[in-house]
């Protein structure tokens, strides 16, 4: 039988089939010696053991058009990461890792900035511009008026992107994913958090990934918040590739192979005293390059 995996819990992964049972299985030990571990999002091939207690063995995974390793899923066309323009305060250096990481994975992201009733709407337009102007896609959306049943532009303008599409939703503890899943498909019943008052970071309400069906062809994969995330596998002299905004400046530096930081006559660095450049992007670039380049590589 063929099925598409719908979640993974403690070892067990539930497999929707097309006659809309859903079975509970394990998977098969060899797929540990080829140093395989099915996904969320995987389309595979299982095993019946037990018909009526709908369990059995995933015993193959079908050829995958992607797979990302944070979050684990599989199979996805796009990605829409969600972070609060307030409460908690947004790190953007963790949003660039993001961003970083997906285009790694040649995933399409689009940038939800959420809770924008929390700052001013010239605030919110702002951080908005700046990755527009990356060439990044952006939308402001407000929970607030989610859990209203206000009509928010920001939301609709959500699910047009996401029809017909497999998008998986990622972003930081407590930026109000769940309440947004929430208000783009309130069957879902996703289940809500608040923000600890004390350390003002995210409770983690979501706690496994999940793929979730909206109308037809249209699936959302809901996964846990995430407070950091590693670059492993670029190179320090290569994440000026990851800034598209840089890209303007490419071979028209004072030095061949100028990684922007230190080097004189610097085209980038003249852009970002001009206002070319953001400085907020700038600044986390030279953050991300000083962790990478002193990082261990054994």
């Amino acid at each position: 039988m063929k099925g598409k995996i719908v979640k993974g819990v403690g070892g067990f992964y539930y497999v929707h089939l097309s006659d809309g049972r859903i079975f509970e299985c394990k998977a098969k030990g060899a797929f540990r010696s080829q140093g395989m571990k099915p996904a969320v999002g995987d389309d595979v091939e299982i095993e019946i053991l037990d018909e009526d207690a709908m369990t059995g063995h995933v015993v193959s995974i079908l050829k995958r058009r992607n797979k990302l390793l944070r979050p684990a899923v599989a199979n996805v066309d796009q990605a829409v990461v969600v972070f609060a323009l307030a409460d908690p305060k947004p790190n953007y250096n963790l949003l660039d890792r993001f961003l970083i990481r997906m285009q790694f994975e040649h995933v399409p992201t689009l940038i939800c900035f959420n809770k924008s009733d929390l700052v001013c709407a010239d605030d919110a337009n702002r951080i908005k511009e700046i990755y527009e102007n990356c060439g990044y896609d952006a939308v402001i959306t407000t929970t607030s008026y989610c859990m209203t049943n206000t009509f928010d532009a920001g939301v609709e303008t959500l699910k047009k992107l996401i029809a017909g599409k497999t998008t998986v939703f990622a972003g930081p503890s407590g930026v109000g994913k769940s309440t947004l899943l929430n208000a783009i498909m309130p069957e879902a019943s996703v289940q809500t958090g608040a923000i600890s008052e004390k350390i003002k970071r995210g409770k983690h309400t979501t706690r496994h990934s999940e793929l979730l069906g909206l109308g037809s062809d249209t699936y959302i994969m809901d996964t846990p918040g995430f407070s950091s995330l590693f670059l492993e596998e670029v190179m320090p002299e290569q994440l000026q590739n990851y800034y598209p905004e840089f890209d303007e400046c490419q071979g028209k530096c004072r030095f061949v192979g100028c990684v922007h930081v230190k080097e004189p006559d610097c085209l980038v660095k003249q852009f970002v005293e001009e206002g070319k450049i953001s400085s907020l992007r700038y600044d986390n670039y030279l953050q991300l390059y000083e962790e990478l380049k002193n990082k261990r590589r054994w």
